[in-house]
Parts: structure tokens; sequence; C-alpha cells
């Protein structure tokens, strides 16, 4: 980051004069001060939020500093590997190739734990809403997503959920967990466990861009998608049918800054861009909910073919599973953190916010 200033020495000195002339001396002239920022992604435009970081954090930001004047940044955006590649950002950041960004916390379950908190509770809220604004309140809640990247040389600003949840989309019809029975399904994070307890079903690890050739060449026979990232990626064109089980939304993305920038930066700026976050948090949260019917309908006319399993069978799915949050939790306190006091209180806000668990994976504490 670089810090230059704005002045025009002649025109502060022309007006000085001017003034002088008519009797009043200014007594401070102010001026703006420019920062300058690197926002970096490894995913393309194209991804729903990468595209409203620039379009909306980005001028938001822009906006507010021009309230009162003191401070403008110069943006610089690389996102699509133009930097870092998907899996890169958090390194990037910590290594000052990018000066704030959009680390998807799923590729670091092992240096960000505390960040897979919805990623171990499937089957509760297909509601991208209501999970980025419990999993953000977790985080301030608790000190260990703040410890996590601390350790990373980061500085957490907001989480972000992309989706409204979890489908299973297939180069074949799938209606129930039979079906699933010997498949590869295309996964990342810890939804490869969900997998676990359906017999001879195996997760391999991919990425978002990966999953469309993952699927062409025959190397998964399925993947775990929400509808929006389907027709992005075009996932239809290989795996034209979807299994609608609503695995649940997950927080997957988190705004970050590298530690030694933001301590450099005024304490307005600072302010604005925390208070600019929580913002885009419930923007793209709501844009992922708009965009999931539009995009399921989208999908549909384009010959997908959609089955929803049975509340029944659901459960099913649910039980089968370890319990992977109790694992996580377990984990976590371990380590001196509080993953069973996180684990209690994320549950609790989700059926504050109006939601029954299908199993409820704090009860096995």
């Amino acid at each position: 980051m670089t810090i230059t200033h704005k002045r025009n020495t002649l025109g502060i000195l022309a007006f000085a004069t001017a003034t002088l002339f008519a009797g009043v001396l200014p007594s401070t002239v102010s001026a703006t001060e420019s920062l300058s920022m690197i926002a970096i992604d490894g995913y393309p435009e194209r991804s729903m939020w990468v595209r409203e970081f620039s379009d909306f954090f980005i001028p938001r930001v822009n906006e507010e500093l021009a309230k009162s004047g003191n401070y403008s940044v110069n943006w610089q955006e690389a996102y699509g590997g133009q930097i870092v590649k998907p899996r890169g950002v958090l390194e990037g950041i910590k290594l000052g190739l990018g000066d704030i960004g959009i680390v998807t916390t799923i590729f670091h379950n092992s240096a960000l734990p505390s960040q897979g908190i919805s990623a171990v509770t499937p089957f509760i809220a297909a509601d991208a809403r209501v999970v980025a604004t419990a999993v953000d309140e977790i985080a301030r809640e608790f000190p260990q997503m703040n410890k996590e990247l601390d350790a990373e040389n980061q500085v957490y600003l907001a989480t972000g959920v992309v989706l409204d949840t979890y489908q299973v989309f297939s180069k074949t019809p799938i209606s129930s967990l039979a079906d699933l029975e010997g498949q590869k399904v295309a996964g990342a994070g810890y939804n490869l466990r969900y997998l676990e307890g359906i017999e001879g079903a195996a997760g391999v690890r991919g990425g978002l861009p990966n999953f469309y050739n993952m699927l062409q060449t025959g190397l998964v026979d399925a993947a775990m998608l929400w509808p929006e990232s389907a027709m992005t990626f075009k996932i239809g064109e290989v795996a034209p049918y979807m299994l609608k089980v609503d695995l649940g939304a997950v927080n997957s993305k988190t705004v970050t800054v590298n530690k030694d920038v933001w301590e450099q930066l005024p304490d307005e700026v600072k302010q604005v861009l925390q208070s600019v976050a929580v913002e885009y948090r419930d923007h793209i949260a709501s844009i992922a909910m708009d965009a999931a019917a539009v995009s399921l309908e989208a999908y549909i006319a384009a010959g997908g073919e959609v089955t929803e399993l049975s509340a029944e069978a659901r459960a099913d799915w649910a039980n089968s599973m370890p319990n992977i949050a109790k694992d996580w939790a377990e984990t976590l306190d371990q380590s001196g953190a509080q993953g069973s006091d996180m684990l209690r209180a994320y549950m609790d806000k989700l059926k504050a916010a109006g939601f029954t668990p299908v199993r409820d994976w704090a009860a096995e504490l």
C-alpha cells in the first residue's frame, strides 16, 4: 500500500493570494490523502461475489470516504489468476501480494478451522442471509476466527455466503440415496464428509472452475453445487440432473485485509472498510437468494431435470453421517478454542431464526 498526497501547489498559492487581497487569509488548506490498494481473488470476475466486490464493495467504500473528503482509494483489481489462483488468496494476502481480498475458506480447513462452522452443520438452513449473519456474529462474539486469520497476517472484515444451499448435480438421474451408492461426487472441504454414511460413495476434491471438466471427463459422476454456480459455470451441459436435497447454506468467503496494511490505514478508512464489508455480506447473501430461484428456473428451461429428495430420505442421510460437527468442536476444544461453545451458540442462532435442524448436531456434545 502506498500513500500519496494530491496537492496542486500553484492552485493553493493562487487561492491564498486571491483571498489575501480580498482581506481573508485562510487558516488551513485541506487536501485529500490518496491510498492505493490491490484487491485480489483467484476466481474470475463472472463469479458473483467477485463481480459484486467490484461493482458494490469498492464503489460503496469510495462513496463513504467521499463524504468527508479526507481520504480516497486508488484501486487496482486483480482477479481470475492475475496474481493468485482460487486457493492462493490466503497466502497472497499474507505475503502482501494483495492488500484486500476474498479468501475462499473451505480450501483452508487446517489454517482456518473455525470457518467451517456452517459446513459441519448441514441439513438446517437453506438461507444465505441467516447463515451469513449467524457466522459473522460468531466471529465477533468468539475470538477464534480472528485469531486464526491473525496467524495468517490478516484482519477479518466479514463473512460471505454466496449460495442458498448445496444440491447434487449429476450426469445420470438420482432420486434416492441408493442412487448415490458407489458414485464419485465432487466437492470442496467439509462437504466431502457428507458422503461418508452412503455406501460406496466417494468424495473427490475439486474447485468450482474445475467441476465442469471433472464431470465431462468422467472423473466424477456428480457434484455438490448450488443453482447459481451451476448456471454461471454451465454445469447443466454435463450434469443435466439435479437432486434437490437442501444440504444448506455454507459460509465459504471471508473478506480480509493484510495486517501490515491494516495497521497503516487511518482509523476513518478502517471504519469504512468494516462497515461496508457488513453491507457487502448482506448484499451478496440477498443476491444469492434472489439468484437461486432464477437460476433453477433457467436450469430447467435449458433441459435440466429436478428431483426432490423426500423428508424421510433427508433425515436418513443426515443421521447416516458421522457427527462431523462434534468432531469439529472437540478438535477446537483440544486446541484451547471454544469449539463446543461456538457450535451451541451457532445452532441457537439458527433455531432462533426459525429453522428446525434435521439433526441437532450440538445435542450430541
